[in-house]
Formats: structure tokens, sequence, C-alpha cells
């Protein structure tokens, strides 16, 4: 899995990451989506950064609590300011 080992600890950190994969600044190409998910292997959460062929172009570790509370979030998209 293309999953980076750096853990999003907040709902802020996971805002911050979806507003930075919305805006392109991790120039990722072929976004369909976002979602929340757990490795098969381990069990352990993750937000997965989707291709429009359901790809995993990038991951990122989430914490438990993250997991739990943060699906608004990814569902509806973060709120900007």
């Amino acid at each position: 899995m293309n999953i980076e080992n750096d853990v999003i600890e907040t709902l802020e950190q996971l805002e911050n990451f979806l507003i930075q994969v919305e805006s392109g600044a991790l120039g990722l190409k072929d976004v369909a989506g976002i979602a929340l998910a757990t490795s098969n292997s381990d069990g352990r959460p993750f937000v997965a950064v989707l291709s429009d062929k359901h790809e995993l172009l990038l991951g990122r570790w989430v914490s438990q609590d993250v997991y739990e509370n943060g699906k608004d979030l990814v569902r509806t998209g973060p709120k900007r300011n």
C-alpha cells in the first residue's frame, strides 16, 4: 500500500489534509474521492485518496479517534472560512 508513515492525530490535521488534497497542493492526479478505511492486514485505520479507477493514490494513517469522529468531515468535506 502507498501509505505514508505520518499519523493524523486530530480532526484539525485531517481537515488540513483534506484541504491540501482538494486544492491540488499535493500534486495528485485523477483524484476521485477520499475515504476512511482500515488496513486488511492489521486493521489499522487510514484516510485514503482514491483515483477514478478506485486505486489508492495516497494514504495517511489516522488515530482511532480521527477514524471514529472524522467520518462526517470526510463525507462532507472541509469547511473553509
